[in-house]
């Protein structure tokens, strides 16, 4: 396994079950408010294998037209999106060790058979907050290499309830999910993972 960049941190099961169920919840309300969609890439239109939505003052949002960016209204049903839970919120005031809130949670959701391929969070303009990723549901295999696509990478399983930050130097590491292992948890009745990603943009 690649040694990890100075400021990745992962923290196995810091949710328990019992938070983790209470998360679920909190999220099921804001799809309830915002629809899951499915992300296209820029220039080809393919779409991509997750299902996505936000909250906060800002969302991620792709498209074939206009690509990566950030924009405060839901791209299909133009509403603003809902705001950040207060559940979300504490865990960035405890772990991310940086003075302003998230503007930004992208929630994703991966059926069993999605990946995410390798990629760098650098649509923001504050490369000096981290950006904290919450595991719900099936486990994964999550992969991380460093700052030049053609780094050596290094994998590992997340499960249901860690935490991940990449900060610091890892901050811009290249990271993506090589698969989902189907079954491994019971949080969600349907299966599938939901990964939850906090980020400062401005």
């Amino acid at each position: 396994m690649a040694t990890l960049l100075n400021g990745i941190r992962h923290l196995p099961g810091y949710l328990d079950r019992s938070a983790q169920e209470n998360l679920v919840e909190v999220i099921r309300r804001i799809v309830a408010e915002a629809p899951l969609y499915t992300p296209a890439m820029p220039g080809t239109g393919k779409p991509m294998s997750v299902r996505m939505t936000n909250c906060g003052q800002l969302g991620w949002v792709t498209d074939k037209e206009r690509g990566y960016r950030y924009q405060s209204t839901h791209p299909a049903t133009g509403k603003p999106w809902p705001a950040i839970p207060t559940e979300l919120m504490a865990l960035w005031e405890k772990l991310a060790g940086y003075s302003k809130p998230p503007e930004a949670c992208l929630v994703n959701f991966y059926s069993d058979d999605a990946k995410m391929g390798l990629h760098q969070d650098k649509d923001e303009t504050e490369f000096a907050a981290p950006v904290l990723s919450i595991s719900l549901g099936n486990s994964c295999l999550f992969r991380v290499g460093g700052l030049d696509r053609k780094d050596p990478t290094g994998s590992f399983k997340l499960q249901s309830g860690d935490i991940v930050l990449l900060a610091g130097e890892g901050r811009l590491a290249f990271h993506g999910v090589d698969r989902i292992y189907p079954s491994t948890s019971t949080l969600l009745k349907n299966g599938g993972r939901i990964n939850l990603t906090l980020r400062r943009v401005t």
